[in-house]
C-alpha cells in the first residue's frame, strides 16, 4: 500500500503560495477578510503573511484543512536507494507529478540516493515529467525506457547504462582442412569477403550458444562447441558503444550448406590459404591473427577455454566460466 504524506496549502491572490508537509508540523491556516491576513498555526507558533509580505506572531487557534498525497510504491536496493514500481504509479499525469515531487522530499529526508524510475510504452507520456522534475535517461529497451535521479550532491554513483555489444565468431573446418566461409549481404567494409560466420548474441544466450546458432542460420551447417579461442575488444563502433567479438571453435555435424537468403549472399568451404590471401586479411591483421589461432587450435598447438557449468554466488544460479583446464600439481 502507498504511503501517505499530508500537505497544508496556502494560496492566495496577495501574497505568496506557501506549503507545508507533515516534517514541518504545519496543521492549519485561517484568513481574516478584513485584515486580509494568512493565519500559519505550527506546533509552536502561528504566522500572519499580510498582503505587504510582513510577518506577525499571533496565539494558536485555526485548524487547517489537510490534503492527502500517497506517495509512490518503492522498494529499496542494496546501496540505499529505491527502485519504483512500474506497475502502481498514478493513472493520471497530475497524480503522477504530485506523488513523484512528494517522493522525492520523502526520499531525501531520508538520506536516500539513488532512484531508478522505469516507464512503460503505455506510460510514455509521464517522460516529460519525469525529466522536469530532474530524473535523466538510463537506457531503453524494447516496451521501457529507465530513468535515474541521484540525490547526493555529490558524483553520481550508479552504474552507467549498457556500453557494449556482444558478438560471436564461428570457426568450423571439416575433416579435409576447409574452413566454412560466407559471403554477407552488406554494404560494411567486410562487403564482398569471405569470412567466417558471425552476428551478435540474443538476451540471455549463452556465447557458445550464441555460435551454434549463427552458423546454423547462415549456413544450415549443424556444428557442436568445442572451445572459446579468442575474443576481441574494440571501442566507439555503433551509436558509440564498444564491442566484443568471441571466436569460437565449432566442430561440424553436418556438411550440407544452405544459406540464409536474406543475409548471406553465398557461403562455402574454403582453404586457409585460399582465405588469407584476400586483401581484406592483408590489411587486417586482427582478424588474420585470430584464424591462424584457430588453425593452431585444429592442430593440437594452443588451448582455448572451455564452459564449465558451477554455481554463482553472484545469482545463485548455475552459470558457465570459460577457462583452460587446470593440470593437478
Amino acid at each position: 500500500m502507498a504511503s501517505k504524506v499530508t500537505i497544508c496549502q496556502f494560496p492566495c491572490s496577495f501574497g505568496p503560495k506557501i506549503t507545508w508537509s507533515k516534517n514541518d508540523s504545519a496543521t492549519g491556516f485561517s484568513r481574516s477578510l478584513k485584515s486580509k491576513q494568512i493565519l500559519v498555526k505550527t506546533t509552536s507558533f502561528k504566522l500572519a503573511f499580510s498582503q505587504k509580505q510582513k510577518v506577525q506572531v499571533l496565539s494558536p487557534d485555526m485548524v487547517a484543512p489537510e490534503l492527502s498525497v500517497e506517495l509512490l510504491d518503492v522498494w529499496n536496493d542494496e546501496y540505499n536507494g529505491v527502485v519504483i514500481e512500474p506497475t502502481s504509479l498514478p493513472s493520471t499525469a497530475n497524480a503522477f507529478a504530485s506523488a513523484l515531487r512528494a517522493s522525492l522530499s520523502t526520499w531525501k529526508y531520508k538520506g536516500k540516493r539513488g532512484i531508478w524510475l522505469k516507464l512503460l510504452e503505455e506510460q510514455a507520456d509521464l517522460v516529460p515529467l519525469a525529466i522536469k522534475e530532474g530524473f535523466i535517461y538510463h537506457h531503453a529497451e524494447p516496451g521501457y525506457v529507465m530513468l535515474t535521479y541521484w540525490i547526493p550532491d555529490e558524483p553520481c554513483m550508479l552504474p552507467s547504462g549498457p556500453s557494449h555489444q556482444i558478438g560471436i565468431a564461428g570457426f568450423v573446418i571439416n575433416d579435409n582442412k576447409e574452413i566454412l566461409v560466407v559471403k554477407e549481404k552488406c554494404s560494411c567494409s567486410c562487403s564482398g569477403v569471405w569470412k567466417l560466420p558471425t552476428g551478435y548474441i540474443n538476451k540471455s544466450e549463452e556465447l557458445f550458444s550464441g555460435a551454434v546458432r549463427e552458423v546454423k542460420e547462415e549456413t544450415g551447417i549443424d556444428t557442436t562447441f568445442l572451445e572459446l579461442v579468442a575474443f576481441r575488444h574494440v571501442h566507439r563502433v555503433a551509436f558509440e558503444k564498444s564491442d566484443l567479438l568471441f571466436v569460437c571453435m565449432l566442430e561440424p555435424l553436418s556438411f550440407d550448406i544452405k544459406i540464409d537468403e536474406k543475409e548471406i549472399q553465398d557461403a562455402k568451404w574454403i582453404t586457409l590459404d585460399e582465405l588469407l590471401s584476400q586483401q581484406f586479411y592483408k590489411e587486417d591483421q586482427m582478424l588474420k591473427r585470430a584464424i591462424e589461432i584457430c588453425m593452431a587450435k585444429y592442430e593440437n598447438r594452443y588451448s582455448g577455454f572451455i564452459s564449465h557449468l558451477l554455481t554463482s554466488k553472484f545469482d545463485g544460479k548455475l552459470s558457465y566460466l570459460y577457462h583452460n583446464n587446470v593440470n593437478p600439481i
